[in-house]
């Protein structure tokens, strides 16, 4: 697997590439946003880690406008360790962040835990995937929202939507049960498949993207419900009840 580099401290960069090939895995560099936005577009990339503070095009900028046509893991570094940069990278499309300076081996954890989320959802193939399977087709239809777990793709209406893959899996999730409100700690837990420790923020911020790209209007949900001092739910039949 290829992992792409975006850091402007050569030395930051090679450190990390030591420990990411002793792992096996082979690194790619890029020094700022718009290198690295640059290598993507000829480059298999598999994960990114992006630093925030950048010249040219910092992480925030590059994120956003890489999320307009990827779904990979991009994990966020940066030296500040402020509550606001985090929700700020995890708003823009981020799928998780770690701060400066890191412990190598919970970076390795935290790049194995993104890869394995990226590969059970289906966007990377496994060696079963090799293997012919019977035709199979999940779908979920829920008042013009259908979610086609076998392709991994939403449509709103007619209209696809591109999630990223621990959006599509919230969704899901939700989907899979409507009606039913999720405690926020339990969609956390199911979805990044670790314990919450107060990790509430994060899903918040990836049901506020949800919203934004399946909602007409966000601000008053039609699909994805707040249940105050609970968590969520997805509406079981039409659209506003």
């Amino acid at each position: 697997m290829q992992i792409l580099i975006c850091e402007d401290d050569p030395d930051i960069a090679r450190a990390i590439a030591i420990y990411l090939g002793a792992e096996g895995y082979h690194c790619l560099f890029a020094t700022n946003g718009q290198e690295a936005i640059e290598i993507l577009a000829n480059q298999e990339v598999h994960l990114i880690l992006m630093d925030i503070m950048m010249p040219v095009m910092d992480g925030i900028q590059a994120t956003t406008v890489i999320r307009q046509t990827h779904s990979i893991p991009i994990i966020m570094l940066s030296a500040k360790n402020e509550l606001t940069d985090k929700i700020l990278g995890l708003n823009m499309g981020a799928d998780d962040y770690i701060a400066k300076p890191f412990d190598p081996l919970e970076l390795m954890a935290r790049v194995k835990s993104q890869l394995r989320r990226y590969t059970k959802l289906g966007n990377l193939p496994t060696e079963e995937e090799t293997i012919p399977q019977p035709a199979h087709k999940t779908v979920i239809e829920l008042a013009g929202l259908e979610i086609d777990d076998t392709h991994k793709t939403v449509a709103v209406d007619g209209r696809l939507v591109h999630l990223t893959p621990l959006e599509y899996k919230i969704l899901w999730l939700l989907a899979s049960h409507p009606g039913r409100v999720f405690a926020i700690d339990e969609i956390f837990e199911r979805v990044w498949g670790e314990e919450s420790l107060g990790g509430t923020s994060t899903v918040t911020v990836h049901i506020r993207r949800i919203r934004e790209k399946i909602e007409i209007n966000p601000k008053e949900p039609q699909y994805i419900k707040v249940v105050w001092g609970i968590g969520y739910k997805l509406e079981r039949n039409e659209k506003g009840t």
